[in-house]
């Protein structure tokens, strides 16, 4: 906003400046009426997270393999029943994060040295099985459930239910 601030006091228009640099004209305006020894007001909220530790530390306790989800959910279930405010996931997620509480990633499982060539087929029966079922209703209003096995080779049916 400086940038568009100098602009406009070189004598560029509101308008060009706010389309050229992609800002709201209006925003442009309130920021051409401040004074020089204007302050912004906002300030960032110091929270004292000691209690959410504390809490953090007794779901811990008792649940040691539970994630920030996990905590986060019973401690949101738990404020509900105490009347008490819920706690942002984010927060807990920080919070975590801070004291190193958080769970150690799983480690990626590699892929499958197996080409993958789509083809079902094989050359010898008792190598690849596959199953299916289907259901339908009968007029009587029963249902007709069949789930089988097949012999992916000779295709004939090992199994029937």
């Amino acid at each position: 906003m400086d940038s568009a601030r100098a602009l406009i006091a070189r004598g560029w228009g509101v308008s060009l400046v706010s389309r050229c640099l992609r800002v709201s004209r209006a925003q442009l305006h309130v920021i051409l009426r401040r004074t020089d020894d204007w302050m912004d007001g906002r300030r960032s909220r110091h929270t004292d997270d000691t209690d959410v530790l504390l809490r953090i530390h007794h779901v811990i306790g008792e649940l040691p393999t539970y994630g920030y989800r996990r905590v986060w959910a019973l401690l949101r279930r738990q404020a509900k029943l105490d009347g008490m405010p819920a706690i942002n996931a984010k927060r807990v997620y920080r919070i975590m994060r801070q004291n190193a509480l958080l769970l150690e990633r799983k480690p990626a499982v590699p892929p499958s040295k197996r080409a993958h060539t789509g083809r079902v087929a094989v050359k010898e029966s008792n190598q690849r099985w596959c199953s299916d079922g289907f259901e339908f209703c009968c007029d009587n209003g029963e249902r007709l459930r069949v789930t089988f096995a097949l012999d992916c080779c000779d295709r004939e049916a090992l199994h029937w239910r």
